[in-house]
């Protein structure tokens, strides 16, 4: 019975194979519902960042890093906003 036993689950392993098949669907699930980011998502990144550093999310060692990404978003949004207000302000005045 032993040897049955052992048939029966050498049997059962292949049947896992396709159970990982499923949890890549929602991986192409995601990107079909727009991975994108705009400007107002890495605004509200920022923002996220901020509150976690000052509500004590990071531990000392991780500020730096953490200051340091929050940084290249202030700069890099900077960069950016200016050149989406000639654009909003065109299309107010029609």
């Amino acid at each position: 019975m032993v040897a049955k036993s052992k048939a029966k689950k050498t049997a059962e392993e292949p049947k896992a194979q396709p159970q990982a098949q499923p949890q890549a669907q929602p991986q192409a699930q995601a990107g079909a519902m727009g991975g994108d980011l705009s400007i107002g998502d890495l605004r509200n990144i920022a923002t996220v960042l901020d509150v976690a550093s000052t509500r004590g999310a990071f531990r000392a060692n991780e500020m730096a890093t953490v200051g340091q990404i929050y940084n290249k978003l202030q700069a890099f949004l900077a960069r950016i906003a200016p050149a989406e207000k000639p654009a909003e302000t065109t299309e107010e005045k029609k």
